[in-house]
């Protein structure tokens, strides 16, 4: 038996549109990888799209590449992810499972208080389950009402899970939450997961190859940084293989401004970059410090980022941790804008509750989701829609 795992394509997801290409290139690779190895069938573990209902672009793109693999004889086993299933219960996999391109796995029914799954039998005799992601680790109450003797079924059996497992986690995701590894069912061969942004692969008692293939392609500022390119692995009678999928190289520039002014900062910046490799590369500037003298505008991000694209591929700038000494708190117990938010909130703590819960948490993670922007090309109805989605399901968590 041969298979590919992957997961967190987030098709049409970037904002910047040269990485929203190279997202949709990794996702064509690993198509072309897959038929080239002639594997069975291609295991997507949650987040094909970045949202459940995706633009009509990045359905054809994937309607066609899913064509791909059809024509092929190589079938395509999926779950909903966080981005791409809606607390409507709407997801464009059904579209898909409906026109024949790939097999949802997530179903089963509730008797008896117990969430039954069902098996989907592949023609190579392997049965194939899973249960969906959903935001705020909603989906933590499907495990925890999962019959677990789904387990005892005979054969080799696949489980799909979009979920944080906190065996797995690493330590800059102490703070979100996850389940033990023990919610998931016992007795089969291979546990797909997605939903965490990493590359790990468990071993431990009674669960054997429980993998995380990361994204397809990086997801983010700090996943480019960290991971710099992405990929899935490959199954293969028993050995898994990683593949990468390295679309572009990537340069971080991080620059620090601390003690200097602004034309200081300027020109060490200017020389900094001079002596970096940039053709058709994916340059990541990351800003940090407080300038002593002058202000941001003294940097002119703006034409540096204009002076590198004329070679770089594309550039991202991150300038969160850039400041200037006129925005000084004058409080000096408060550092930052985030420790002004936490005292504020917990000296309105008792007026911060829902339904008899506690509100500050649930207040933080409101003020977190209502600063984030639209995305380069989503439509304001969009942006709407996943601001109120999203904000429903913390209210309701």
């Amino acid at each position: 038996m041969r298979f590919t795992h992957t997961a967190d394509c987030h098709i049409g997801g970037h904002r910047n549109p040269k990485l929203r290409i190279l997202t949709e290139d990794a996702f064509s690779t690993m198509v072309s990888e897959s038929i080239e190895a002639k594997v069975d069938f291609v295991l997507i573990s949650g987040d094909l799209f970045n949202t459940a209902i995706p633009g009509i672009d990045a359905l054809k793109f994937t309607v066609t590449q899913l064509s791909r693999l059809k024509k092929e004889g190589i079938r395509v086993y999926a779950i909903p992810g966080s981005h791409d299933f809606s607390p409507s219960g709407k997801t464009m996999l059904d579209v898909l499972e409906r026109a024949g391109l790939l097999v949802n796995v997530w179903r089963g029914e509730v008797k008896e208080g117990k969430l039954r799954l069902e098996l989907t039998e592949d023609s190579t005799g392997v049965k194939l389950t899973g249960i969906l992601g959903r935001r705020g680790q909603l989906d933590k109450e499907h495990y925890e009402d999962l019959d677990q003797s789904i387990g005892k079924e005979p054969g080799d059996k696949i489980f799909l899970f979009h979920t944080t497992l906190d065996e797995l986690k690493p330590p800059r995701m102490a703070d979100i939450p996850s389940q033990p590894v023990s919610f998931l069912p016992e007795g089969f061969m291979y546990y797909a997961g997605g939903h965490v942004h990493i590359v790990e692969r468990y071993n431990k008692g009674p669960y054997n190859n429980i993998v995380y293939p990361g994204p397809l392609f990086p997801n983010s500022f700090s996943e480019l940084e960290e991971l710099g390119h992405g990929g899935y692995f490959l199954y293969e009678d028993g050995e898994l293989t990683r593949k990468d999928i390295k679309m572009k190289d990537t340069v971080s520039i991080p620059f620090s401004v601390e003690g200097l002014s602004g034309p200081e900062a300027r020109e060490k910046l200017t020389e900094q970059i001079s002596k970096e490799e940039i053709a058709d590369k994916i340059i990541l500037l990351r800003f940090s410090g407080r300038i002593t003298e002058g202000s941001i505008t003294d940097l002119d991000i703006p034409g540096v980022v204009k002076q590198l694209e004329q070679k770089a591929y594309c550039v991202l700038r991150n300038t969160s941790k850039l400041s200037t000494s006129e925005f000084v708190q004058q409080d000096p117990h408060i550092e930052d804008a985030e420790h002004m938010e936490n005292a504020l909130l917990a000296e309105h703590a008792s007026e911060l509750k829902i339904d008899g819960r506690e509100g500050v948490e649930l207040a933080k993670s409101l003020l977190k989701l209502l600063s984030r922007e639209p995305e380069e090309g989503e439509k304001q109805y969009e942006y709407k829609e996943s601001i109120i989605t999203e904000a429903l399901e913390l209210i309701d968590k």
